[in-house]
């Protein structure tokens, strides 16, 4: 994993202030580590309080799945605009041949 990003470390923070213990902040905070999934767990921890663990790990897992949609989206647009450039540039083969 790659090494939490600044608002993973907010989120690192803000958990152990709400009373959750280092080892769980520190594995969801490995999990969300980067500024875009930290930033919506912090969203929604903003709402609750007291919420338990279990809750805190379905939502992250609901955060890096909407994360793995997102990426796959873009991944099938880059791939779709390449092919729709081929379309219309062609395969670089002469028509008359």
């Amino acid at each position: 994993m790659k090494p939490k990003s600044p608002v993973s470390r907010l989120l690192y923070e803000s958990m152990l202030a709400k009373g959750y213990s280092e080892p769980f902040s520190d594995l969801i905070t490995k999990n969300l580590n980067t500024d875009f999934t930290a930033g919506r767990m912090i969203g929604y921890l903003s709402h609750y309080t007291n919420l338990p663990e279990e809750e805190i790990v379905d939502e992250m897992l609901a955060i890096l799945s909407d994360r793995n949609r997102i990426m796959q989206k873009k991944d099938t647009e880059k791939t779709n605009a390449k092919w729709n450039q081929l379309m219309w540039e062609g395969f670089g083969q002469d028509e008359e041949e």
